[in-house]
């Protein structure tokens, strides 16, 4: 179970109510511990997320762009598709949100650890 005391890093500029928080970001844990495949930091604001392929996989992902975009503007998303046997998701943030990337990063890995 996700405390409120997990999503300190969360920042007060992202608009999704404290109350769904914790809902979102199980959902972004499950995608991750069920589907990461490798993560990678090309530049220092950029995050690299390449997600196992298959049936729903890129819909699911792409929703869940979606959603976030709407309530952390601060975030820039980017879906590829290489087949159906991978999903790339980048995520990018300015300098300013540097920490909240490097946040998701050390919790995007540990879910993928779960794997």
């Amino acid at each position: 179970m996700i405390e409120l005391s997990d999503l300190a890093w969360v920042p007060e500029s992202c608009t999704l109510p404290t109350e769904e928080r914790p809902l979102r970001v199980a959902e972004w844990d499950a995608l991750f511990s069920e589907q990461l495949a490798s993560l990678s930091r090309p530049e220092p604001f950029h995050l690299r997320l390449d997600l196992t392929g298959g049936p729903g996989v890129e819909e699911r992902v792409r929703d869940l762009v979606e959603r976030e975009s709407g309530c952390c503007s601060f975030f820039t998303f980017n879906t590829t598709t290489s087949g159906k046997d991978l999903v790339r998701l980048d995520i990018s943030v300015d300098q300013a949100h540097g920490a909240v990337l490097d946040a998701l990063a050390a919790r995007t890995a540990a879910a993928g650890e779960q794997r």
